[in-house]
């Protein structure tokens, strides 16, 4: 079984939210993040319609972190000369041996919150944003153990946090209540530190 849910908030002193998430399950379960830069004009928005129509294509290689690499490639180019957003997305290609695959380019992260701790999947420097014309995709391919919780966040939830014990205390208490609390919990806890930006989170687990 997978579960997956996500939440955002606007800024504290805007009313409108550059960020944008989506969670699918067809072709298969995936989900993304995105953070519009400033004034973006919905540039996350765009993205994510966008990244939605790759996936869904018959022909999409959905399990070659080759082919998210160069969806977020289009997507770059999609955005040039305009607005900028960060990418990070997702899709569970085999459920059965709980392997996720997907890529990231600008500062929105993935974790995994796992009995052991917290780790950072998204280790690899990918500074450029989608827009920018010089973006470098980092691919992601990992196996989740069955407790495991896959964290994809912008930045407005993560830096408030920030050491990863606290990360791992929010989740683990919120999934033991009820998995769908996780999104939620995290931007709840950010918000105590400061909601100085527009703040994301979703939360997936293959049990």
């Amino acid at each position: 079984m997978i579960e997956c849910y996500g939440g955002s908030h606007h800024q504290v002193d805007r009313s409108t939210n550059e960020d944008a998430f989506v969670i699918g399950r067809d072709p298969v379960p995936y989900a993304a993040v995105c953070d519009g830069a400033g004034n973006a004009l919905q540039a996350a928005h765009r993205v994510i319609r966008f990244f939605e129509r790759m996936i869904k294509d018959p022909q999409a290689q959905v399990a070659d972190p080759e082919a998210w690499m160069n969806w977020v490639r289009l997507m770059d180019s999609q955005l040039l000369g305009g607005t900028q957003s960060t990418f990070v997305g997702v899709a569970v290609s085999d459920e059965k041996s709980r392997l996720v695959v997907g890529a990231y380019a600008g500062n929105s992260r993935v974790y995994v919150v796992g009995e052991n701790g917290v780790r950072l999947v998204t280790t690899e420097s990918s500074p450029a944003r989608l827009g920018s014309g010089k973006v470098k995709p980092c691919p992601i391919m990992l196996a989740l153990d069955p407790y495991d919780i896959l964290l994809l966040m912008s930045d407005g939830a993560w830096n408030p946090l920030g050491r990863m014990y606290k990360l791992q205390k929010t989740a683990a208490r919120a999934a033991m209540r009820h998995f769908s609390e996780v999104p939620q919990a995290i931007l709840d806890a950010a918000a105590r530190i400061g909601r100085y930006d527009d703040m994301t989170a979703v939360a997936l687990r293959i049990r």
